[in-house]
């Protein structure tokens, strides 16, 4: 097995990356399309991070900074390839990133019910915050 390559995400990769997260992602998002990511993309060059081994996408995390809050979504290994400290990696190269920017905290959504992410989370030294709510308003 060859080495784990960690990089961000090029408007080329959108497709394979939405395809990646219907099989390791957990949920959906009014976003998961080709115009949201490559918008992603186009707005923050760094914040989409991959991680590919032999040629094949096995790993993602957004780490968007908007000028004063670190946060991170869509952290999500490909089910054959788990523990295998990919998720560990990305949250390293994520950190990096957000500590180069002057980051003070970083911020994960996490689904209520994925309790395997909520382990992963753990162990990766981020605590869940009981007293705060995600409010959300879509657009469209």
């Amino acid at each position: 097995m060859t080495e784990l390559l960690i990089r961000p995400a090029t408007a080329a990769d959108a497709e394979a990356v939405l395809a990646f997260w219907t099989l390791a992602a957990e949920g959906t998002s009014i976003t998961d399309d080709v115009d949201g990511v490559t918008r992603l993309i186009g707005r923050d060059p760094e914040a989409l991070i991959l991680a590919e081994r032999d040629g094949l996408l096995v790993g993602s995390v957004i780490a968007g900074y908007d000028g004063w809050r670190c946060s991170l979504y869509r952290l999500a290994v490909l089910p054959s390839h788990r523990r295998r400290g990919i998720s560990t990696a990305l949250l390293e190269a994520a950190e990096r990133r957000f500590a180069a920017v002057g980051g003070r905290r970083a911020d994960a959504m996490v689904l209520e019910a994925n309790e395997r992410a909520h382990h992963a989370w753990s162990a990766a030294g981020y605590h869940r915050q009981n007293h705060w709510r995600r409010w959300v308003k879509p657009f469209a």
